[in-house]
């Protein structure tokens, strides 16, 4: 899996034209699922980013992570973070397909909910308009495979 995530002060995503989740201060996460992630792939990356600690305490040092500042996820399904940019048209032959894709996904996001984090979300393979304040900025990246 793939993960970009990024510390936000809020951000929202739109699908034809009305929001269908909304945070505030959190993580914006776009993710990507590869053909050969698991279900113990999805539940280690979301505990990884669940005990993150990029958020500043009193000292201004990152130190706090999302539970310790009551913060919330907006995940957005991104299967482009595979992109092979070997040419100028990018290919996307590396993502999974969506009947592996969509489960992990789900997973993914269930695992957050269980740590007691409030997840909004986009719409796997909708268009979707994502808008975010960034915090910082700090974008920090995953990669389950490195």
């Amino acid at each position: 899996m793939r993960a970009v995530v990024t510390r936000v002060r809020s951000a929202s995503v739109e699908i034809g034209g009305k929001i269908n989740g909304e945070i505030g201060r959190g993580y914006l996460i776009l993710l990507g699922v590869g053909p050969r992630d698991t279900e113990d792939t999805a539940v280690k990356l979301a505990d990884k980013i669940c005990n993150l600690r990029i958020f500043e305490d009193e000292n201004e040092k990152m130190n706090l992570n999302l539970e310790q500042v009551g913060g919330s996820i907006l995940v957005v399904s991104q299967f482009t973070l595979y992109a092979d940019t070997s040419s100028r048209r990018p290919g996307f032959s590396g993502a999974a397909k969506p009947d592996l894709a969509v489960p992990l996904y789900e997973r993914f996001m269930a695992r957050c909910r269980e740590r007691g984090f409030p997840v909004e979300h986009g719409e796997f393979g909708a268009d979707m308009q994502v808008a975010s304040v960034n915090d910082g900025p700090v974008t920090i990246l995953f990669d389950t495979e490195s």
